[in-house]
């Protein structure tokens, strides 16, 4: 994925959850169901994304967003992040995430 592409997907104003994994990481496989589970909880708070570090096409994204410990999850808004956090999160504490910065 382009930088250009990313700032696509980025620049809408709803909320996005960006997730950088990689396929080798137990904690962020443990992090996919938790992030399905959210999606079914709450099938319209957010778009989510994953974007696997290792994968070639993702280096250039990984370098701007200093990625250097995964599972790192990131939440957009108008092209602007919003919040960021690495590790094993709970859906609750997700949810409490989308909600502190949701459009009311």
């Amino acid at each position: 994925m382009t930088i250009e592409d990313f700032n696509t997907i980025i620049a809408h104003n709803r909320l996005t959850l960006v997730e950088f994994f990689a396929t080798w990481c137990g904690p962020c496989r443990a992090m996919h169901l938790i992030l399905d589970r959210l999606e079914e909880r709450n099938p319209s708070a957010v778009t989510l994304f994953r974007f696997d570090v290792d994968n070639a096409e993702n280096v250039d994204l990984t370098e701007r967003y200093n990625i250097v410990s995964v599972p790192t999850m990131m939440l957009f808004r108008g092209g602007k992040r919003l919040w960021r956090e690495s590790g094993v999160l709970t859906v609750e504490t997700l949810e409490r995430v989308i909600e502190r910065f949701k459009v009311k």
